[in-house]
């Protein structure tokens, strides 16, 4: 499943043996710094509870106290590398919710989708049709917990006023006509009044195209209000989050390319428009 979620509703999902792993690995590496979780805490700006969570497995480690533990910690790049293994059963895709939590901080966000509407464009026809076509099938409970969580984390595009967002969209993903016309009839609304909002840039690209800087996939970056940048890679059941900063500056490059071959923030909307009438 992609993005958001995955098994049951509500509260915090229950701890996982990797979870359990990478909090024990955190707390051995404390340990032989001779460090307090207080002192750690301190050290990597998070509190002391926090630090005690982490290293008990009841909590999803953020990012940003990955990269900061990584450092205080002997600087090994062991940190960075065992939370790529991390799993949590059931709830929030384990892969996804580290991502989710930067995605919900940052001060830039851009997005290119080749396969369906990211889950940020989405609307709640559109999201249950994409949870209904899921293999294995999802129980009635299931969708109804993976659509509250879209929903809420489609919050970002308003919640966050200054954050600019930007999406570069394949026009086979509106042609598709995914649940059917008056699905598709909505999306295109949707999506035509959320490129009104001045934090907002969408771009289609054009089904004939020549050159195109995106045929590796669909990607993601963001920016962190200390001006650090992730991507997002996804495929089917796993994610991966890049922090390398020579291979986001390649991902910077190809989105770059890629924004200059997509029909300009205007045409877009006019080749929307066009495709709205003929519906």
């Amino acid at each position: 499943m992609t993005e958001d979620t995955q098994g049951k509703p509500g509260g915090e999902p229950e701890s996982s043996d990797s979870m359990r792993t990478f909090g024990a690995v955190v707390q051995a590496l404390r340990e032989h710094e001779g460090m307090s979780r207080q002192e750690l805490g301190l050290a990597v700006r998070f509190s002391k509870h926090t630090v005690a969570s982490v290293e008990l497995g009841r909590r999803m480690p953020d990012q940003e106290f990955v990269d900061r533990a990584d450092e205080v910690l002997g600087n090994t790049g062991a940190l960075r590398k065992a939370v790529e293994y991390l799993n949590r059963q059931p709830g929030l895709a384990a892969w996804f919710r580290r991502w989710a939590q930067l995605e919900a901080k940052a001060i830039s966000l851009y997005t290119y989708e080749c396969r369906m509407l990211p889950g940020l464009l989405q609307t709640e026809a559109y999201a249950r049709q994409l949870f209904v076509d899921e293999l294995p099938p999802l129980t009635d409970e299931e969708i109804e917990a993976n659509w509250i969580a879209r929903a809420k984390r489609q919050e970002l595009l308003r919640a966050r006023p200054n954050t600019a967002f930007g999406f570069i969209l394949e026009e086979h993903l509106f042609r598709r006509c995914t649940g059917g016309l008056d699905v598709t009839r909505d999306v295109i609304d949707h999506v035509l009044r959320i490129a009104q909002w001045r934090n907002v840039e969408i771009q289609v690209m054009p089904q004939v195209c020549k050159s195109h800087a995106g045929l590796h996939g669909p990607l993601q970056l963001l920016e962190t209000p200390e001006n650090k940048w992730y991507a997002y890679t996804e495929a089917p059941e796993s994610g991966q989050l890049i922090s390398d900063v020579k291979v986001i500056s390649v991902l910077q490059q190809r989105y770059a390319r890629m924004r200059a071959q997509a029909l300009t923030l205007e045409d877009s909307v006019s080749l929307l428009e066009r495709m709205r009438g003929e519906l």
